[in-house]
């Protein structure tokens, strides 16, 4: 959070001195932001196991960061193409509490465990934006390649004196690729995603940008290769990016 913090103060103090520009002019520049996710479908417990709920209130929240252009498609800079590339932490927690059957004399009141699986995505976005007077709406499709994944687990025991303990499980990082190991690590999941972009955010002369999107993917991240059917798990993804685009002009 102190890097996104110190991060922040950079890009407003850039905007600051920076000469006010067109906004539909040619910008390049770098976004950060955070990613709060999941997974549906009917057959989402494939992967997940039992006890996993799709609500609202219960996705996963990472980040995301990455570097974008915006190429201007008319004189005016109303329509212009905004392609990105970004490291894009997804994925799903899974949150359950017993309060009872404990052992005669243990004093445990409860346990809660918290586990999440957290996959590591590239995405490219390929976006069609509107800027109307520093108000913009973007829409299109983006690809994503999954490169790898994390689990982590942890375990809270609440006594009845009041006291509790932590235990933490979190295994390493897997990855799919082969670049870390001679070999990579077979994934339950498909590798390639693609989904359906839709955005609005507002962004200054200067080059600063808040934006707001949601992506839906279109491509079961259940892995079919051994599968009769084809069985329907699909990410879903909020993100909430802070940008700077520098002016070119």
């Amino acid at each position: 959070m102190k890097k996104l913090a110190a991060l922040s103060l950079a890009l407003v103090s850039a905007a600051s001195v920076a000469q006010a520009q067109d906004a539909g002019g040619f910008r390049i520049g770098v976004k950060v932001g955070g990613t709060y996710s999941n997974i549906s479908g009917d057959n989402v417990s494939q992967i997940t196991g039992p006890g996993y709920s799709t609500d609202l209130g219960d996705y996963k929240l990472g980040y995301n960061a990455g570097i974008g252009l915006s190429i201007p498609l008319s004189s005016d800079g109303f329509f212009s193409f905004a392609p990105e590339l970004l490291y894009n932490r997804k994925g799903y927690e899974i949150q359950s509490k017993q309060n009872g059957n404990f052992p005669a004399g243990s004093n445990i009141e409860s346990i809660e465990v918290e586990q999440k699986r957290v996959l590591h995505y590239l995405d490219v976005p390929l976006l069609a934006k509107i800027n109307a007077g520093g108000l913009f709406f973007e829409l299109g499709p983006q690809v994503s390649y999954l490169f790898g994944s994390k689990n982590k687990q942890q375990t809270t025991t609440k006594f009845s004196n009041g006291t509790k303990d932590k235990v933490d499980n979190d295994s390493g990082f897997r990855d799919y690729t082969g670049i870390s190991r001679d070999e990579a690590y077979k994934s339950d999941l498909a590798q390639f995603d693609i989904s359906g972009v839709a955005g609005v955010g507002y962004m200054t002369d200067g080059g600063i940008s808040l934006g707001l999107r949601y992506a839906r993917g279109f491509n079961s991240l259940i892995d079919t290769k051994d599968q009769d059917n084809e069985p329907k798990a699909f990410n879903n993804a909020f993100t909430l990016q802070l940008g700077y685009l520098i002016p070119t002009k």
